[in-house]
């Protein structure tokens, strides 16, 4: 479990909750595996009151499942939830891109345009977690110029679910998005034109909860 490794004595809960969810998002911890707060706390160099802290946190946003005094373990990727969780983050998507399509900066395009070529390269060669780190990088630059933190912030609490099954869709040889919708929504950026940003975001969204219609 490479995600899963000793971590230094700072942010404990939220480093111990990150470092859980992004394993279990990698597929290191399955769907249906049971957790246990002692050898995780063991296997990441803490106490396990964190760790606690972390599994309440993941149980609230759909990764982990808990029975007190019987087990917590990983849920599995269930359709309907995916659907619930695309519909949720795609909307503010298209929230943050109406803000932030006046207030790009070239600098931004440019920023956008090289994490696509960064995400197209990395679709072509298989590796999915570059594919999926260029393509945050991407959308972060409209959710960072927006400056909708509430925006932001639920969007960080829903996209874990969806990229369980872009990941595992990956894996079965599937694409994991498409620069060219990339390409359209960077260009209706460029040219200011705040309604195609806004399609192409929902069309995008919309790719990722057919996903789930095929699960």
């Amino acid at each position: 479990m490479e995600a899963i490794r000793p971590l230094g004595r700072t942010l404990l809960r939220d480093r111990a909750y990150a470092s859980i969810r992004d394993a279990i998002v990698a597929g290191e911890i399955a769907p249906g595996a049971v957790v246990r707060d002692a050898e995780l706390a063991e296997r990441l160099g803490l106490s396990r009151a964190p760790v606690r802290e972390a599994f309440s946190r993941l149980v609230d946003e759909g990764l982990l499942e808990s029975k007190p005094q019987s087990y917590t373990r990983v849920t599995q990727v269930v359709a309907a939830e995916v659907r619930d969780a695309a519909a949720v983050v795609g909307a503010m998507h298209e929230l943050v891109t109406q803000v932030a399509v006046p207030r790009l900066f070239a600098a931004d395009l440019e920023t956008m345009r090289a994490a696509n070529e960064r995400f197209a390269a990395a679709v072509a060669a298989g590796d999915v977690d570059q594919a999926l780190h260029a393509d945050d990088e991407l959308h972060d630059v409209l959710v960072r110029v927006s400056g909708n933190r509430a925006a932001a912030a639920t969007a960080a609490r829903y996209t874990p679910l969806i990229r369980r099954l872009e990941r595992r869709r990956f894996g079965e040889g599937g694409n994991c998005r498409s620069a060219g919708l990339h390409d359209r929504l960077i260009g209706a950026c460029a040219a200011g034109d705040v309604d195609e940003a806004v399609r192409v975001t929902a069309e995008i969204w919309r790719e990722l909860a057919q996903l789930a219609d095929n699960d």
